[in-house]
């Protein structure tokens, strides 16, 4: 890590500490050359790799923007919305991969999406799983509704 004070190559890393829920690490660091002090926060980057194959961000602001349009006219909040987001994040994380698939993100949307709205699922799924007939909406309200009851549930296509 260089000095961005003097350039200087090298710096010693004083106090380490988790912040933004222990998502990134924020490092106090101190060059050998200038006798300075200067405060780096680390990340792991999480990239979302394309059916075109692009590379980018995983953003949790784009996963808000296409569940509210699902949600559009529906009585679901903002912080629902916040929340829904920062529970595919934790999700798309956890599997320790640092590119995900964006289908494998579409999927992590579906679960939390479907015990937010019920009909926002629908649409989210209509549009995510390329619904083409009124059967594959009966079949995906079959679904729900045995998730409703408990039942153990298959997915038509996962």
């Amino acid at each position: 890590m260089h000095c961005p004070f003097c350039r200087h190559p090298d710096s010693r890393v004083v106090d380490s500490r988790e912040a933004d829920e222990g998502q990134a690490i924020r490092r106090r660091r101190s060059c050998p050359e200038c006798g300075r002090r200067f405060t780096t926060v680390e990340t792991a980057v999480l990239s979302v790799v394309k059916r075109s194959g692009v590379s980018e961000p995983f953003s949790r602001d784009k996963v808000i923007k296409g569940v509210r349009r699902a949600c559009q006219g529906r009585d679901v909040d903002n912080d629902a919305l916040v929340l829904l987001a920062q529970q595919v994040e934790d999700t798309v994380r956890a599997s320790g991969s640092a590119e995900i698939p964006s289908n494998e993100v579409g999927l992590a949307i579906l679960g939390p999406l479907r015990d937010l709205d019920e009909v926002a699922y629908l649409r989210f799924a209509s549009v995510y799983r390329s619904f083409s007939s009124a059967e594959d909406f009966e079949r995906e309200i079959d679904e729900l509704r045995r998730h409703q009851r408990g039942e153990d549930t298959v997915s038509s296509t996962a």
